[in-house]
């Protein structure tokens, strides 16, 4: 759990489920009531942030950790990683998720294909509840929130907290990735959302 003095001032819920620059101006003219899920993909931790429209910024209203169990296989690993996933979609019903892309890691391509595995149960669980899926780059996400791709950890930890209007840096860092991303697709977002449509992969 993060601590009071820490919390959002915004934020409704964030937490961790052990089982399992530049300000940006809004993207959209009139009214908007979309929800956005955020997800920073891993197999043994899976990090989520919902953020919703608001007429004067994006509210971050939930935030939390999926982990899998060490211990059991790569299968049961990733059911844990893909149910997770599936209880935040049926709780918050977001009108779209926005998920980082993968991509092949040279130095370490063990993680990057373990990273695969998650990330194809969390797309699944998205496709199965016809959810709109949008994927983007780390250097997509960085761009669009302080103004350069290569932009550093710390300037983009910065451009959260201001972006939400939190009180301090967010955290843990998978709770912080994914209402990057989140924020990222509330920025740029075209999505039709009003009537769901089967998932398209954008």
């Amino acid at each position: 759990m993060i601590p009071d003095d820490q919390q959002p001032t915004d934020a409704h819920n964030l937490h961790q489920d052990s089982s399992m620059g530049m300000a940006l101006g809004n993207a959209f003219e009139g009214p908007q009531s979309s929800l956005y899920l955020g997800i920073d993909p891993g197999l043994n931790r899976t990090g989520y942030a919902l953020v919703r429209r608001s007429p004067k910024r994006p509210i971050l209203i939930e935030g939390g950790v999926i982990s899998s169990t060490k211990s059991k296989s790569l299968a049961e690993r990733v059911l844990e990683i893909g149910r997770g996933i599936r209880e935040v979609i049926s709780e918050f019903r977001p009108d779209a998720m926005a998920v980082e892309q993968v991509f092949s890691m040279p130095r370490n391509p063990k993680t990057a294909v373990l990273m695969a595995h998650a990330r194809g149960a969390i797309l699944f669980a998205a496709a199965e509840a016809t959810i709109p899926i949008v994927h983007y780059t780390p250097r997509q996400i960085k761009k669009l929130l302080t103004g350069s791709g290569a932009a550093s950890k710390e300037q983009v930890q910065s451009a959260i907290q201001r972006e939400l209007g939190l009180k301090k840096i967010l955290e843990p860092n998978d709770v912080a990735d994914a209402s990057a991303i989140a924020l990222c697709h509330y920025y740029s977002a075209r999505l039709n959302v009003p009537n769901k449509q089967p998932c398209p992969v954008i």
